[in-house]
């Protein structure tokens, strides 16, 4: 079964890291998710914690 899309609809990016800021992927990895393997969303979704914890240090947020 594929695995959805992590999208949560707040499609905010930051500038620098070129991350969302609702879901933490790149803007590549956002247009080309329907086309990626399984192994290769699991492996995009594996840098979420790590990006979620940068943007929100940048940005002075609670992790």
């Amino acid at each position: 079964m594929s695995r959805p899309s992590p999208c949560t609809d707040i499609c905010q990016f930051d500038r620098k890291t070129d991350v969302c800021v609702g879901c933490f992927r790149t803007t590549e990895e956002i247009r080309s998710w329907r086309k990626y393997t399984e192994h290769k969303r699991r492996s995009i979704l594996s840098h979420v914690p790590r990006r979620r914890a940068k943007i929100q240090a940048r940005r002075g947020q609670p992790s």
